[in-house]
């Protein structure tokens, strides 16, 4: 058996790009079904909840007008924060938006130009936004819940537990219903030790344990539900199992594993109104 920080080993397992040969495939057609769903939604492109590098968000409004305002779903991206973009992600939205939520899709800067800690602030800064102007797309600030893949589900866990009235004194203690995370990370410290990411991502021993939601208190307010698929590596399924493990069940009510799904193809579940990802969005969400 390998050690647990063997380089090779760690490569073997994290490296998704190497683990899945049409993964190429796969990431041109979210691209491609984006596009069209940017040309085809009355969508607010690029608008600015900072000041910095990518600090730029999209808003997908429903597709109908809901009263007292529509629930608000934020997609965070994968990348393992060093590359994609929320415009290659919009084909999240039009099956959201026929529900009757509203979707955003928001940047952050990547590594290595910052580091893990700036990006979650970013994704802070950006939440903190969508709560103080769901309203002026039709949204309900009161009904926000976050979802994310990979690095954007790590980053989608890492919200919940946020201390908010730190980000802005008007912020309820718990803005979100709860989050999403589909193949995400929650233990950090395997990934200082992977050589294919770590001259990217920097991270040391103490940004492990302040990134690495396995090590924090479970969340109050707000649920988790953990997703992995079924052919994704040993240490990705572990990923979902700690964080199930550490948080309990309360906190964590569902941590499934879905079949006949890659890192990459069990994306696709949310977009599809009948996937199992979609209707466990839509259950944060309160619509089912």
């Amino acid at each position: 058996m390998k050690p647990r920080f063997d380089p090779a080993w760690l490569d073997a397992q994290y490296n998704n790009r190497a683990r899945v040969a049409n993964h190429g495939e796969v990431i041109d057609s979210w691209r491609a079904a984006s596009a069209l769903a940017r040309s085809q939604s009355p969508a607010h492109l690029d608008v600015p909840y900072g000041n910095g590098e990518r600090q730029t968000l999209d808003v997908f409004p429903a597709a109908r007008p809901v009263a007292g305002g529509s629930p608000v779903l934020v997609f965070v991206h994968g990348g393992y924060w060093r590359s994609l973009d929320k415009a290659d992600h919009a084909f999240v939205a039009p099956s959201f938006n026929a529900d009757g939520a509203m979707v955003v899709l928001p940047n952050y800067p990547l590594c290595p130009a910052v580091g893990v800690e700036q990006i979650a602030l970013s994704m802070a800064a950006a939440l903190a936004w969508v709560w103080r102007h769901a309203a002026d797309f039709g949204g309900d600030p009161a009904r926000i819940a976050v979802a994310g893949h990979s690095a954007g589900g790590h980053l989608a866990t890492l919200l919940l537990s946020c201390r908010w009235r730190e980000v802005d004194e008007a912020l309820p203690q718990q803005p979100l219903s709860g989050a999403l995370s589909i193949s995400g990370l929650y233990d950090l410290e395997p990934l200082r030790h992977a050589p294919f990411v770590q001259g990217d991502l920097r991270l040391t021993p103490s940004s492990v344990a302040r990134l690495s939601p396995a090590f924090f208190p479970r969340p109050k307010g707000a649920k988790l539900y953990a997703v992995v698929g079924m052919d994704e590596s040993d240490e990705f399924r572990r990923q979902a199992t700690l964080i199930r493990d550490v948080w309990g069940p309360t906190a964590v009510p569902v941590c499934e594993t879905l079949p006949a799904c890659d890192h990459f193809t069990v994306l696709r579940g949310l977009a599809d109104p009948q996937g199992r990802l979609h209707e466990l969005a839509l259950r944060l969400l309160g619509l089912r």
